[in-house]
């Protein structure tokens, strides 16, 4: 061999796919572009649907593109000045609601977590039984008026600030994380707080993520608590005021008594109130999508 030239390294191939596993996975590319476009599909009808007249809506013509496009419904909707109320006690109740119950199911599955812990069957037993059994409606609504908080925005966040669903994938993460990690912290002299804070919670962020997500969501589309327990206008969440303006619009079209511009949106206002309100999920899910998957499969595979 002359000075200065490479020897090249021989090629090695890689695995060669079987037959079976090819046909597997054009049999699997075809049934999830299927999945997406029977996902898709809805909603790209609903925003049709949002857009169209109500003639062509009425006679089956509006599938993914809009047919005599209108906006009547959306002027009907945004021109008041209650609907933009409603959408900002939207924005707080959520943002309020999902911080409260963040804290709370990361206290309680970190304690959970802790099989040392005296008394920890009859936490999760706690836990348990709220999640198959309740109070009933009467008995909630007197303990909520009882404790004051009707027309308030306590009566919203409150009551449902702790998903079991959710306690128990954030606990069985929490078991999953290693506990050598927290017994060398706590020969560092940090204690239990400081452990959780410092230690738990930044290895926690895709669960934590995750957790927002569902939370969010939950209380986003939230709207029979409001409507149980909010009876001043400029205190209800978007989700009720849209619902009693398709409750109106649906009995005026009904009983003749509705003026032209209401009639012609009739039949778009569900549509439009399917929009309206899952624009900023939509808007936020991008953000958080890419610890979904982690931290859901996380929580609920250990090992």
């Amino acid at each position: 061999m002359t000075l200065g030239t490479k020897r090249e390294a021989p090629k090695t191939r890689g695995p060669v796919d079987s037959r079976g596993y090819r046909i597997f996975r054009i049999v699997n590319t075809v049934v999830l572009i299927g999945v997406v476009i029977v996902t898709l599909y809805p909603f790209l009808n609903i925003v049709a649907r949002s857009l169209s007249d109500e003639a062509y809506i009425l006679a089956g013509k509006v599938s993914i593109v809009p047919r005599g496009f209108d906006v009547t419904a959306h002027k009907l909707v945004m021109s008041d000045s209650l609907f933009w109320t409603n959408y900002r006690n939207t924005l707080v109740y959520t943002v309020v609601a999902t911080l409260i119950s963040i804290v709370l199911t990361t206290c309680y599955a970190y304690v959970l977590s802790k099989p040392q812990l005296k008394g920890r069957g009859v936490l999760v037993g706690i836990a348990l039984f709220t999640m198959f059994f309740s109070g009933g409606l009467i008995p909630n609504y007197v303990l909520v008026t009882s404790l004051g908080m009707k027309n308030t925005i306590w009566a919203v966040v409150i009551p449902n600030a702790i998903s079991v669903f959710n306690l128990l994938v954030m606990k069985a993460f929490f078991e999953s994380l290693p506990t050598e990690l927290e017994e060398a912290a706590a020969v560092d002299g940090l204690n239990t707080y400081g452990i959780l804070l410092r230690i738990v919670l930044p290895l926690s962020k895709a669960i934590i993520a995750t957790m927002v997500l569902f939370y969010a969501v939950s209380f986003w589309n939230s709207w029979f608590t409001a409507f149980l327990y909010i009876d001043q206008q400029d205190l209800l969440p978007v989700t009720v005021y849209l619902r009693n303006l398709i409750a109106g619009a649906t009995d005026a079209q009904q009983s003749g008594a509705a003026d032209a511009d209401v009639v012609q949106a009739a039949a778009t206002l569900q549509a439009v109130t399917i929009v309206l309100t899952t624009l900023p999920i939509l808007a936020v899910y991008p953000f958080v999508q890419r610890y979904f998957v982690s931290g859901v499969m996380l929580g609920a595979v250990k090992g």
